[in-house]
């Protein structure tokens, strides 16, 4: 007889109020923590024309010193309306002492990237440690992504890229704002990481 796997009782969280408690390694970058809406614009030389688009990025975590990182995009048409999917990634980015992170992100495309950097104040700077691409992937020498945390709690990403055969140079840009938190009926027990907007505040 089937006997199906239980109920994870480890599930991820988007809220440092929530249990399970995030890891103390985890406080550069509490301020990222949730689900991120926004658009933004992207173009790049090998492409015929910039191009609008639709971003959804989520950070969550389970106790443990990592974020997980998932995020999509879809393109938008001249009246906003989508068009088709377009990017998508997800992976997971390892604290480490004194903010520095090594990010693990891998892409449908074929592409997977180990990326190095550090969390400082309200932004996190990563750039590319090492690219592995499976055989029919499109050419990626190197990336930098920089998520940078504002005063009005809004969220911004830059993404620079040097694939087939161009330099590092910018590619995407958006401007995200998280999802409203909806408030717990009580405040988990054993939490006392508080929450706040600005990275490395508890």
């Amino acid at each position: 007889m089937f006997d199906p796997a239980a109920e994870t009782p480890y599930p991820d969280v988007q809220r440092p109020d929530e249990e399970p408690a995030p890891h103390a390694l985890l406080s550069p970058v509490l301020g990222l923590l949730g689900t991120w809406r926004g658009r933004g614009r992207g173009g790049y030389p090998t492409l015929a024309e910039d191009f609008e688009y639709a971003q959804e990025v989520t950070f969550s975590h389970d106790g443990r010193p990592f974020l997980r990182y998932e995020a999509r995009a879809w393109l938008l048409g001249a009246d906003d309306a989508p068009l088709r999917s377009a990017a998508g990634e997800s992976g997971w980015w390892r604290l480490q002492p004194d903010g520095r992170v090594e990010a693990l992100i891998t892409q449908p495309t074929g592409i997977a990237e180990i990326a190095v950097g550090r969390a400082t104040d309200n932004t996190v700077d990563l750039s590319t440690h090492d690219v592995a691409l499976t055989p029919t992937a499109k050419k990626v020498d190197a990336t930098r992504r920089r998520y940078a945390l504002a005063d009005d709690a809004t969220l911004t990403f830059v993404h620079d890229l040097a694939a087939v055969g161009q330099p590092l140079q910018h590619h995407l840009s958006a401007r995200l704002r998280r999802r409203d938190w909806t408030a717990p009926a009580s405040r988990a027990r054993g939490s006392s990481v508080s929450v706040e907007t600005r990275f490395g505040r508890r």
